[in-house]
C-alpha cells in the first residue's frame, strides 16, 4: 500500500491497511480491533464507514496496531487531529505541523504547494503579472499591484511559483504559465487555504466598491427564493459560466490588467421549510 504521507484521510489509510492484510491472510475487523485494544470488534469498521471517529488515544492505539513508527506514527496522529479540528484555525495549525514534520524528514506533503498557493492573494496575482509584464523586475511587478506587496515578496513568490511548476521561465527570462487555469478539485486540505484567499478577495472587493469609479468595477446581485433543486441548478449554471469566462480570457496574450471575478451565493434567511418560493427579484 502507499506510504502514509500520500493520504489525507486517516480513514482511507486504515481501510487500505485492513484490505491489504485481508488480501494476504484471514484478517478480520474483530482481530484488528483486538490488536488495537478496542472492546468493540466492529469499532474500526465503524470508523472507516464514517459512523464514528478516532480520538487521540484511539489514534495512538490504531497507529501502533498498524505498526507505524517514528515519522509515520506522528503523521497519522496529525491526520486524525486535522480531521477532528473544530475550527479552520486549528485545521490550519495541524496542516502546518504536518508540513513541518515532513520537511524535517525530507518528505514532501501531497498538495502542500497548492495549499501555499491559495493561502494568500499574492501568488495568484504575481502568477498573472509575471506573464503579462514581460521582462519586468520584482519591484515593477510590486508597483503594478493596487494592494501592498514588496519587491521581496514578489521575488519570493516567483521562486515559489517556479519551484512548484506553476510558472516556467525561458532562456530570455520570460515567464510562462504551465497551466492557463487552476482548480482546487476535491482536495480537502487545499480548500482550507482557499477560504483564506476568498476572504482576502472579498475585502478587496469592498475596497474596490468604495474606491473605484463604476467604469472600472462591476457589482450586481439578485435576491431570490429557491428550493434545494433550483439552488443546485443555479450552482451548475454558475460553474458553466465560469468555464466560459475562462475560455474567453485564455485567448488573451497580453492583458491590460489583472482582474478578480467573485461568484457568491449565500442565504439571507434560515431554511423556511416550505414549498417552492417566489421567483427571484433583482436588487
Amino acid at each position: 500500500m502507499k506510504p502514509v504521507i500520500e493520504y489525507r484521510d486517516y480513514r482511507e489509510y486504515v481501510l487500505e491497511y485492513y484490505r491489504e492484510r485481508k488480501r494476504t491472510s484471514a484478517f478480520t475487523w474483530r482481530e484488528f480491533a483486538k490488536i488495537a485494544g478496542f472492546a468493540s470488534g466492529s469499532y474500526l469498521k465503524l470508523v472507516c464507514d464514517g459512523r464514528t471517529r478516532l480520538v487521540e488515544k484511539g489514534a495512538e492505539k490504531t497507529a501502533a496496531a498498524m505498526g507505524l513508527r517514528g515519522f509515520d506514527y506522528d503523521y497519522f496522529i496529525l491526520m486524525v487531529r486535522y480531521e477532528n479540528a473544530k475550527t479552520e484555525l486549528l485545521k490550519k495549525k495541524c496542516f502546518e505541523e504536518m508540513q513541518e514534520l515532513s520537511e524535517a524528514n525530507n518528505v514532501k506533503v501531497l498538495d502542500s504547494d497548492m495549499y501555499t498557493f491559495y493561502e494568500t492573494w499574492k501568488h495568484s496575482v504575481v502568477r498573472e503579472l509575471a506573464v503579462a509584464m514581460r521582462g519586468a523586475k520584482p519591484l515593477e511587478i510590486a508597483k503594478a499591484c493596487r494592494y501592498p506587496i514588496s519587491a521581496a515578496d514578489v521575488s519570493a513568490s516567483l521562486q515559489f511559483l517556479l519551484r512548484s511548476k506553476l510558472l516556467k521561465r525561458d532562456a530570455q527570462g520570460n515567464y510562462y504559465q504551465t497551466k492557463r487555469s487552476l482548480t482546487t478539485g476535491r482536495m480537502k486540505v487545499v480548500a482550507l487555504a482557499v477560504h483564506s484567499l476568498l476572504r482576502q478577495m472579498g475585502e478587496f472587493a469592498l475596497d474596490a466598491f468604495d474606491s473605484l469609479p463604476i467604469s472600472e468595477r462591476h457589482f450586481s446581485g439578485l435576491t431570490m427564493g429557491v428550493t434545494a433543486e433550483s439552488y443546485e441548478k443555479v450552482l451548475d449554471e454558475l460553474a458553466e459560466c465560469r468555464k466560459r469566462i475562462v475560455s474567453i480570457v485564455a485567448a488573451e496574450k497580453r492583458p491590460d490588467k489583472i482582474c478578480r471575478l467573485n461568484m457568491q451565493v449565500f442565504p439571507l434567511t434560515e431554511n423556511l421549510n416550505r414549498g417552492p418560493a417566489e421567483s427571484g427579484k433583482g436588487v
